[in-house]
């Protein structure tokens, strides 16, 4: 990838997403400026939801995908595995990873099978191996993601494994499989339980967990004969599963509503979910108090409607708070700001707002607090919101418009001297008062019909410091007088002809388009994308002239 030349007395800067120089045209008719691979798949992947957007149907979306990961698993094996792992870890994005790993395998033994060899395991800035088996392994992270990457691959490739696939998959069932992550995930409702994945893979048990013996044998019995499996004696957290299952149904309330309750259902993994088939009854305050201190803090934030209206106490509920205002917590949870924001606007009470937004904030820890002058532009055309065009709607419940104006509103609260701006064919300033809240300053959003980013900026641009543009980059053209009288017609006018070269201008595309609405890779032009805020930090760290790098490669020498 480019970079800066730091050795020139004033750098040249460089994006990690970069334009090809070819044009083509965006969905709504201007010109749109084509990406290289590299680029078209990392915006591509960090925006993809396995779903319908405005303007591409998930098919399309996925077939573009794919076909990106492919082609880059043979050319540029040691970037794709990167970016793979980044996007399951520090990305927090499921389904791209899976897919793209399984895809990333597919294409390279393929090629393998037609040049009969190519490059073996190398490394990732001298460290991290891309093997074909360390990638499978690599972008599973939860216990029950094994058996999805083996639904994936024998409903798209059958039932043969390749051994890379067979031993990444074991490699992360060594990790992964242990009695609390067995009682979660191991459900009927899994097309592959993990007697299926043990079955298929042959894991043994890590050398450093000799337990996972008898926890292996445990899984395989719950999957062929379940009216004889025995959970080990050596697991306390499976036994005492059994033990509160082998209640008789009208004993089980007696033992939410013990002085203990909450302490015996921790103890055997007891999750909301589990509990309440396991009552057999309402949910009521009692029951959600006594699971609630071993719920997760997402958990938490999904359910507070539940709360109030079984009418949990404010003891209860100070507890939750005080989670929701531990920035370690939110840490843990992993939760994008965009959800933080999606519990606050459900929460039916007051008594959450505060630490929820507390809870917003500590999630933009990465937001960057921007010197001087900063124009902040957010697209609430049509196309960022369900409903206007979906054949089917958006699987986020979550809109676009929603996530971008969070992200607007949180670079505007902790600019410097900052223009907040809502545009689609027509564009607003919104009021960012001094010490404001997030919250409120998203709440004061609204929609506006069609998208004209050039015309945007045009109306605000005012020897600003920098740009930063929040949108699916999905422009009409900007149409100008062909010169400052007016005279000679009227023509497409780009961001390039209204902003001047020093001048950064930061692209964030929330749904990764094929087609950018500015070439960049060069010259203070900069394109991001996708649904989580990491790349903000990557403003800073142009501006003060150091390399532009991908997100993984961030801190490598």
């Amino acid at each position: 990838m480019s970079r800066f030349n730091t050795r020139t007395a004033r750098p040249t800067t460089s994006s990690p997403v970069t334009t090809t120089g070819e044009t083509t045209r965006t969905h709504e008719g201007a010109t749109g400026h084509l990406r290289d691979a590299r680029s078209e798949l990392f915006v591509l992947a960090i925006s993809h939801f396995l779903a319908d957007t405005f303007y591409e149907n998930a098919k399309e979306r996925d077939d573009r995908f794919e076909r990106l990961v492919r082609q880059l698993a043979v050319e540029d094996p040691a970037w794709t595995a990167g970016l793979l792992g980044w996007l399951r870890g520090e990305g927090n994005m499921r389904s791209a990873a899976l897919v793209g790993a399984a895809e990333f395998v597919k294409a390279r033994l393929d090629a393998e099978q037609a040049v009969a060899r190519i490059p073996g395991p190398a490394a990732i800035d001298g460290a991290v191996p891309y093997s074909n088996r360390a990638v499978i392994a690599s972008v599973l992270q939860r216990a029950d993601e094994p058996g999805e990457m083996l639904g994936y691959w024998t409903t798209k490739y059958g039932r043969r494994l390749p051994k890379p696939v067979k031993r990444g998959i074991a490699d992360a069932v060594q990790r992964l499989y242990n009695g609390k992550s067995l009682l979660k995930y191991d459900t009927a409702s899994k097309g592959y339980r993990f007697g299926d994945v043990l079955n298929l893979v042959h894991a043994a048990p890590a050398p450093e967990k000799p337990w996972q013996g008898d926890l292996f044998q445990y899984a395989l019995d719950r999957r062929h004969n379940p009216d004889d499996a025995v959970p080990p004696a050596s697991n306390r957290m499976l036994t005492a599963r059994q033990e509160l299952l082998a209640l008789p149904v009208q004993e089980r309330r007696a033992v939410v509503t013990a002085s203990d309750g909450a302490e015996r259902l921790a103890a055997a993994g007891m999750t909301w979910e589990s509990l309440a088939g396991w009552l057999q009854g309402p949910m009521d305050a009692v029951a959600w108090e006594a699971v609630i201190p071993s719920m997760g803090v997402m958990a938490l934030a999904r359910n507070l409607r539940n709360f109030d209206e079984a009418a949990v106490s404010d003891a209860v509920a100070a507890r939750v708070v005080a989670r929701f205002a531990d920035p370690e917590e939110v840490r843990r949870s992993r939760m994008f700001p965009f959800r933080w924001w999606a519990a606050y606007k459900h929460a039916p009470s007051l008594r959450w707002g505060h630490a929820l937004e507390q809870a917003l904030n500590h999630s933009l820890s990465n937001v960057p607090r921007l010197g001087g002058r900063t124009l902040i532009l957010v697209d609430r055309s049509p196309s960022m919101f369900p409903g206007y065009g979906f054949s089917t709607p958006n699987k986020s419940d979550i809109p676009l418009a929603e996530q971008a104006a969070v992200f607007g509103a949180a670079l505007a609260v902790r600019a410097q001297d900052p223009t907040l701006v809502e545009f689609g064919m027509r564009s607003a300033r919104v009021d960012v008062p001094k010490g404001g809240s997030v919250l409120r300053l998203i709440e004061k959003f609204g929609q506006i019909d069609g998208t004209d980013i050039p015309s945007a900026v045009k109306a605000h641009f005012d020897g600003h410091d920098r740009i930063v543009v929040v949108t699916d980059e999905q422009t009409r053209p900007g149409w100008f007088p062909s010169n400052a009288h007016g005279y000679g017609g009227m023509r497409e006018t780009e961001i390039d002809d209204l902003v001047p070269r020093n001048v950064p201008v930061y692209m964030w595309n929330m749904a990764g388009y094929r087609a950018g609405t500015a070439p960049t890779g060069s010259g203070n032009r900069h394109a991001f994308g996708g649904l989580t805020d990491h790349a903000f930090r990557m403003i800073p760290l142009l501006e003060r002239g150091r390399d532009a790098r991908w997100p993984w490669q961030e801190g490598a020498a």
